[in-house]
């Protein structure tokens, strides 16, 4: 699975309740393109989701710092 079906995939995982399986995924991409802005995004979300707010927000500020211009930073 590339990093795009990836982010797609825990987005729908995301949206379904499934934080935990988000997260896994997310993490598991990162390890292979640790420089991929929406995979920072997507982890954000998912631990957002799981009221880890301080973590969602070190992922969405890691997502700026790759890419100053990411309007989905949250």
């Amino acid at each position: 699975m590339d990093s795009t079906e990836t982010i797609s995939r825990a987005r729908e995982m995301v949206l379904e309740g499934k934080y935990e399986e988000a997260l896994l995924l997310c993490e598991q991409a990162l390890s292979a393109d640790p420089e991929n802005p929406d995979l920072w995004n997507g982890r954000g979300s998912a631990l957002r989701s799981m009221g880890r707010y301080e973590e969602a927000a070190a992922c969405f500020n890691r997502a700026l710092e790759i890419d100053p211009r990411d309007r989905a930073a949250s």
